[in-house]
């Protein structure tokens, strides 16, 4: 028999469908509750809460409500932070990109030519030595790597000069000439050293690290980039490929094989 069977001289007892009580005629009244606590809707009788501590229960309903308005505000903040600083480094970024055509310098590349001051005074433009495989070198007087590297490069220039290697180092520090010609000294410097502008190493990829350097081969095309300091075999093997290339056409700027051969 069923609950909801009518026994024999009984009526029919109903049991509510949300708190589970029995419905009984004549049922006595539970005693009434504090403020505020819910009741069943079908009986109304007063319905138990789960203790606060339980975790069954949100106690914001506007925390969990989908699309609720409870959301944490300095989660927000952070959020609005972090978007706007990607924005400005992203239109920044941008804005070099577009004004700064060096960045997109690659290999097998023309390396662009440029005129710049010697330490005695003089100038001198990359496009006299075509002809010639090129070492440029980007460094610093303030660059710990760079004096490690720099006495590898005189050992090179000395080792590779008479195959037509020329080794320029390009100083790209705020030193005067005195400075930079005191260090060059000290580091028994056996090529040119050149007074570097901001405008140069742009036109090189913006110089991200140093040292760095570019090897040019005969025909004034990039063959191989080290940026950051190396071992002298990989410097040594980038020589040899710019060596190993063969002069080009001369372009405007450039000076013919044949007059090189004669300074």
């Amino acid at each position: 028999m069923s609950i909801s069977e009518k026994p024999d001289g009984q009526e029919p007892s109903q049991w509510c469908p949300k708190c589970g009580a029995l419905l009984s005629k004549g049922e006595a009244l539970s005693p009434e509750p504090a403020p505020g606590t819910p009741r069943c809707d079908a009986c109304g009788q007063p319905l138990a809460q789960p203790p606060l501590d339980s975790g069954n229960f949100p106690t914001n309903a506007q925390n969990t409500a989908p699309g609720g308005s409870g959301r944490n505000p300095m989660a927000l903040v952070v959020v609005a932070v972090v978007a706007a600083l990607m924005l400005y480094f992203g239109f920044h970024m941008a804005r070099r990109s577009d004004s700064n055509p060096g960045m997109s310098i690659t290999k097998s590349g023309i390396a662009p030519d440029f005129t710049l001051e010697t330490l005695d005074g003089k100038s001198m433009s990359l496009s006299e030595l075509r002809g010639k495989a090129v070492l440029l070198n980007f460094w610093a007087t303030w660059c710990g790597p760079c004096k490690i590297e720099t006495p590898w490069l005189v050992e090179l220039q000395k080792q590779y000069g008479a195959q037509g290697l020329q080794v320029i180092g390009v100083a790209m520090d705020d030193s005067g000439k005195d400075d930079i010609a005191k260090f060059a000294q000290e580091m028994g410097v056996n090529y040119p050293v050149l007074l570097g502008k901001e405008a140069v190493g742009e036109e090189y990829g913006g110089v991200p690290a140093l040292p760095e350097s570019f090897f040019i081969g005969r025909d004034g095309k990039i063959v191989d980039r080290i940026i950051g300091l190396k071992g002298r075999g990989d410097i040594e093997e980038a020589i040899r490929k710019a060596l190993n290339t063969q002069s080009g056409s001369t372009q405007a700027g450039s000076v013919p094989a044949a007059v090189q051969a004669q300074k």
